[in-house]
């Protein structure tokens, strides 16, 4: 029942995604309350033909009137599809800040270099480090072309000399490498620059 419910709900968003907002619900609900303006009187005169006819909305923005017509049907119909939204939204963003995402936001280039620069942290802050990368490489780098690692050091290190193609095999290959890697090494004023300017020397990187 809940997966019948919910495949409803995603094909009423799917039909009404471009018509979910208040100015176009309303149009589709109900008819704008119009004023006219009166040569007689000098000003717009709005009609009353409408009034205690039918429930009426007023919007906060402008102050415009609409006349709701609707049958209960077709406003609950637009509430299931509101709700749905909703809980698109709302798993959106769950999966926007979950696991690497909450860290790295969320990898859209097709070929990478990742920098790592731990400086003088901790052995357990250095750990968590690459427990995070590692994170980002399964998850993530995995989806994409290409990709490299380089750690900032006096005596810079990478992965590999250039991008590399991205399999199961360069993944799992990254990721030992980086479990291979000393937790202290000499660094220096300008060892992060190094990196950063080594990881943009390769043409085909676009982050």
């Amino acid at each position: 029942q809940s997966l019948v419910s919910s495949s409803k709900w995603l094909q009423c968003y799917g039909l009404k995604r471009n018509k979910l907002s208040l100015s176009q619900i309303l149009s589709q609900i109900g008819f704008q309350h119009r004023k006219d303006y009166v040569t007689t009187l000098g000003k717009p005169v709005a009609s009353r033909y409408a009034d205690g006819l039918f429930p009426q909305y007023k919007r906060a923005q402008d102050g415009s009137v609409y006349n709701l017509t609707a049958k209960k049907e077709l406003i609950l119909h637009f509430v299931d599809c509101l709700i749905g939204a909703i809980e698109l939204y709302k798993q959106r963003m769950e999966w926007l800040t979950s696991e690497s995402r909450q860290i790295f936001g969320v990898i859209q280039e097709q070929c990478i270099v990742i920098v790592l620069d731990c400086g003088t942290a901790a052995p357990t802050e250095f750990d968590l480090c690459r427990d995070a990368l590692s994170m980002v490489l399964v998850e993530q780098v995995i989806h994409i072309s290409r990709f490299n690692l380089i750690r900032a050091a006096q005596d810079l290190m990478k992965w590999q000399q250039k991008c590399t193609p991205v399999s199961e095999h360069t993944v799992k290959s990254a990721v030992t490498w980086l479990w291979t890697l000393d937790h202290m090494t000499a660094v220096s004023h300008t060892s992060s620059a190094e990196a950063l300017l080594e990881a943009m020397g390769d043409e085909a990187v676009s982050s």
